[in-house]
Order: C-alpha cells, then sequence, then structure tokens
C-alpha cells in the first residue's frame, strides 16, 4: 500500500506525472491523443509502482555561497585537469590510489547528492558508493601517498559539502557544518541516548 501524500505533495506529484506525460510524448515525437493517454497510464503506472519519497528541500538558496560554490568548483576542475594530465605525462608516475571513508556532516539526501556529484565531477576522484544510513562517502581518489595526502582530501570534501550546505542547506545543516559536528547515526535520531 502506498502512503497517503499530504495537500503540499499532491502538486509535486501532478507535475511528476506531467513532466512524464510530457517525455513520453516528446520520446514518440508526437502530440496525439494516443500518446496523451498512453503517456498518462504510463505515468500513474511509473508513479505508484516505483514510488519515491520526497526530497527534504531548504527553500532557501544563497546566492553569494552558491557563487563561491560554482567558482570553487570551476578552480577545483581546472586545477585537477592539469594535475590528472600531468599524471599521465610524467615519465616515472608510480599509481598510488585510495578509496576512503568520508563521514559527511550532513543528514540531506540533497546535500549528500550534490556533494558526491561535486566531487564525482572533479578529475582524479569518483564517489563508488554512498552509505546514507550514516552519511557517509567512499571516494576513490588517484595520486594519494601517504596519511597526510589522505588527510588533506578528506578536508577538501568536507569543504566542499560546506560550501554546498551554506548554499542551498537548512538552517540545522548550516548550524551542524559550522560546528563541525558529524552527522548522526540513521537519518533520525543518534543511536546512543542520552542520559
Amino acid at each position: 500500500m502506498s502512503p497517503r501524500l499530504a495537500p503540499g505533495e499532491i502538486g509535486g506529484q501532478v507535475m511528476l506525472g506531467a513532466g512524464l506525460v510530457l517525455l513520453w510524448m516528446l520520446l514518440w515525437g508526437q502530440f496525439t491523443w494516443l500518446s496523451l493517454l498512453t503517456g498518462l497510464i504510463l505515468a500513474l503506472g511509473v508513479s505508484v509502482v516505483f514510488y519515491l519519497p520526497a526530497v527534504e528541500m531548504s527553500i532557501r538558496i544563497n546566492p553569494w555561497y552558491t557563487a563561491v560554490f560554482l567558482l570553487r568548483l570551476l578552480f577545483d576542475i581546472c586545477r585537477a585537469s592539469v594535475l590528472v594530465s600531468w599524471l599521465v605525462l610524467k615519465p616515472r608516475y608510480e599509481p598510488s590510489n585510495a578509496i576512503m571513508a568520508i563521514p559527511l556532516r550532513t543528514r540531506s539526501d540533497l546535500i549528500m547528492t550534490w556533494t558526491a556529484e561535486a566531487i564525482s565531477i572533479v578529475p582524479g576522484s569518483i564517489v563508488v558508493d554512498v552509505d546514507r544510513e550514516v552519511s557517509v562517502l567512499y571516494v576513490h581518489t588517484i595520486d594519494v601517498h601517504d596519511d597526510a595526502e589522505m588527510a588533506a582530501f578528506e578536508r577538501e570534501v568536507l569543504m566542499t559539502e560546506k560550501r554546498i550546505t551554506l548554499a542551498l542547506g537548512t538552517k540545522a545543516d548550516i548550524a551542524r557544518v559550522r560546528a563541525g559536528e558529524p552527522a548522526s547515526h540513521g537519518r533520525g535520531e543518534s543511536e546512543e541516548d542520552e542520559t
């Protein structure tokens, strides 16, 4: 049985359905009553069978921190492109890679996804897995030779998360990131009860 929708979520489901119908009609390249009807049936079926929980949106975008995040992301992409190019051309390069578990400080699925995407589009690193329950990214990175370089890369990931959170996060996530607190285990309360 699918969960009941709150009144505010109905509009989102209608928009999703309309988008799926439009996509269906664009895929077929025709705007006919038949493609509209089959699109409606398909959209309804997809929405019921593959129901997704609502993503918590903060409905808050800070233009300054968004610009800071985008400019720093562009800088990181350019810098990493030069470094990876140098590694390819370096005559005596000895590969040294690592897969690191990096605990994030946010519980937000949206912020976690944006952080994973931002890390993955920078050459030389890619998110290979996400543990949503404990807010951990598993990141493969190249050219790390010791613990100091691994710690520096982890700091870069956490700074990326901080910039995204300041640009798009909720007040609670911003406070947690500024305080440097890790996200609690699970999506709700922490596993340990305070006594």
